[in-house]
């Protein structure tokens, strides 16, 4: 460790920090001001869909190559020059007058903010001596997965007391903040001249880009009944192969294999995957089912989601000093078993209920997710080689975002799908010759308006059931990822591997 960049700790990790609150953020800030975007650009809803997709397909695609960049140019400079760009496009997706100035703008705003959050984590990581780790993970953390919680609540307030331009402009200052603290403070730490594998980034880049594109278009083209879906499928697929294959044979591929012959780094990255798929999944479902089906307003939707930021931000803020203290294991399997509470609370929701259910069930997945994901950030870099730890933490990173997309499209579809085929059931038993319906003056089935509020009402309860099916579905992959903990060696052995070394180095 570094002992210029420990004496600057403090304004090194609120630099990063802020660089990672902003473009974790901004993955979700900008959704609720779409409506007023495409009316202020006069753009289609298929259209306005690309304002959201052109920044995560070109943020997947950078992520990976974030790692190899900062290990080939610097860190410091890499970090700046990715805060200096997510910055300046941020002040330009403000000031777009054109949906196709947008799309653009949002691209090389996503091209930008792909390395903040790995590196930030990488830097944490770096300034801070092995039994700090627990502590750092539990700050970056905080912003990793509080940002995308208020994002929606900061955006609709933006929107709605300022403008749809305001969502963006935020970054500025906060961007400006940032790059100032990291080129004052920040050291650039050791280079390595590693040869660049453009056949397998080029392979990984268009597997990623073809998953995103299909996984963020496929509900509203219908999935495979869309040849547009289907292609980009098998674009995919082949590309994932041939990446594959190409990882394993070259001398020199772009993902190191030695990633994976960390057994902490490799079950760490399929729990961070896990972790995505529910804790997205989740922040996507709740929105929309409580405006459409409870009437719940954009603010008091937020108000009422936002206990979920306040468990996280609590209890990462205790969970930082217990690893080392308490088995990582322990604390792992009590944030997965927290969160399956929640899930097992969000089972029971209803159309008669009040907001409790919502809040309590919020603030619990909330608990179990800083419980979870610290001690998983931080015992999948405990073992891994100083040298790895640019590139482990871009790909860590990659696959939390693409374990995100694949549970939201995972469950919005599988939402449609039930919807579909609740309402169809519902349906069934319900005739204009039933006893207790000619006495629901609003719904009598004789009468066209009567007919359609009847409908609307087996519509309504038919997404509800859809939901709680979602929460089932989300519930069952958190229990079954719970035994995968025992393959993970135990943390405080772990720690003490590496902290003695870590030492005499300071």
């Amino acid at each position: 460790m570094d002992r210029k960049a420990a004496s600057h700790r403090v304004p090194i990790t609120v630099s990063v920090m802020l660089a990672s609150i902003l473009q974790s953020i901004d993955t979700t800030i900008a959704n609720v001001a779409l409506p007023h975007i495409r009316g202020s650009l006069s753009a289609t809803l298929d259209q306005m869909e690309w304002v959201l997709t052109s920044y995560i397909v070109a943020s997947a695609i950078m992520t990976p190559l974030a790692g190899w960049l900062a290990s080939r140019f610097g860190q410091k400079r890499v970090l700046a020059g990715s805060v200096a760009v997510f910055t300046l496009m941020s002040a330009m997706c403000g000031m777009a007058h054109s949906l196709a100035q947008i799309v653009l703008y949002r691209a090389l705003q996503g091209i930008g903010g792909a390395a903040l959050v790995p590196l930030s984590q990488a830097v944490l990581l770096d300034i801070n001596p092995t039994e700090r780790h627990g502590r750092a993970t539990a700050v970056w953390g905080m912003g990793v997965l509080v940002g995308p919680i208020i994002g929606p609540m900061l955006g609709g307030w933006l929107t709605d007391n300022y403008s749809w331009r305001w969502v963006f402009y935020i970054n500025i200052p906060f961007g400006i903040l940032s790059l100032i603290g990291v080129l004052s403070f920040l050291r650039e730490v050791p280079r390595r001249n590693a040869p660049f594998d453009f056949f397998g980034f080029a392979t990984l880049s268009i597997a990623i880009g073809a998953l995103q594109i299909m996984l963020d278009r496929g509900q509203i083209l219908d999935w495979f009944s869309s040849p547009e879906i289907c292609i980009e499928a098998a674009v995919c697929s082949m590309s994932f192969y041939l990446f594959i294959v190409h990882t394993f044979t070259a001398r020199h591929p772009f993902v190191s294999l030695s990633l994976f012959h960390d057994r902490n780094f490799s079950v760490g990255s399929l729990f961070i995957f896990i972790i995505g798929v529910v804790l997205f999944a989740t922040l996507a479902l709740l929105p929309p089912m409580l405006q459409d089906l409870m009437n719940y307003p954009a603010t008091t939707t937020g108000i009422v989601t936002s206990p979920r930021g306040v468990g996280a931000f609590i209890t990462m803020a205790i969970v930082g000093r217990l690893i080392g203290r308490v088995d990582t294991r322990v604390l792992i399997t009590t944030g997965l078993g927290v969160t399956a509470l929640s899930l097992w609370v969000m089972c029971g929701f209803s159309l008669q209920m009040d907001e409790r259910p919502v809040v309590w069930s919020g603030f619990l997945q909330g608990i179990g997710t800083g419980f979870a994901y610290v001690p998983i950030a931080a015992v999948a870099f405990v073992t891994l080689p100083a040298y790895l730890r640019n590139e482990g933490t871009a790909i860590f990173n990659l696959l939390r975002n693409v374990g995100s997309s694949i549970g939201i499209s995972a469950m919005q579809a599988m939402f449609t799908r039930n919807t579909q085929t609740i309402h169809a059931t519902l349906a069934e038993h319900v005739s204009r010759y039933r006893e207790h319906l000619p006495q629901l003056t609003p719904y009598d089935p004789s009468t066209s308006h009567g007919l359609a509020a009847l409908n609307a009402l087996v519509t309504r309860q038919a997404q509800m059931v859809a939901y709680v099916d979602d929460f089932k579905a989300l519930l069952i992959v958190t229990l079954i990822v719970i035994p995968l903990i025992l393959i993970l060696r135990s943390a405080r052995a772990t720690a003490q591997a590496v902290e003695a070394p870590a030492l005499i180095a300071d």
